[in-house]
């Protein structure tokens, strides 16, 4: 019941990320609350397949996401040889900016009272 749960919260999510890709265009939700959610979205995409068990979970998908910034200042797109391909600078991204480590730190921490509820 978990694992349909996460398909769903997943999904609800990605969805509400593409939204906010093709129709939002501020300086607020679409920088910020679209990073926020993404590591949610890497989360809940884990949690399908790993419903229980794993209590650092947050902590390891900040890790993933800081490593993928820290790729996009080393211009891993353009490395690979993918700068024309939009579908993989959209998904790599192609511009590191310190306020994404934040976004996702703060996502994370919201994941980690999360858990901490959960295992209530």
């Amino acid at each position: 019941m978990r694992r349909l749960f996460y398909l769903a919260a997943t999904c609800f999510l990605l969805i509400i990320e593409v939204l906010i890709a093709l129709y939002v265009h501020d300086g607020f939700i679409r920088p910020y609350i679209g990073d926020v959610l993404v590591v949610m979205v890497l989360y809940t995409f884990v949690r399908i397949w790993l419903p229980d068990g794993v209590r650092l979970l947050p902590l390891y998908i900040f890790v993933l996401a800081v490593c993928v910034e820290l790729l996009q200042k080393l211009r891993i797109v353009e490395l690979l040889g993918l700068a024309d391909n939009t579908f993989f600078r959209v998904l790599i991204g192609s511009v590191f900016d310190v306020k994404d480590m934040i976004c996702y730190a703060v996502g994370c921490a919201l994941l980690a009272i999360y858990e901490v509820n959960k295992s209530c």
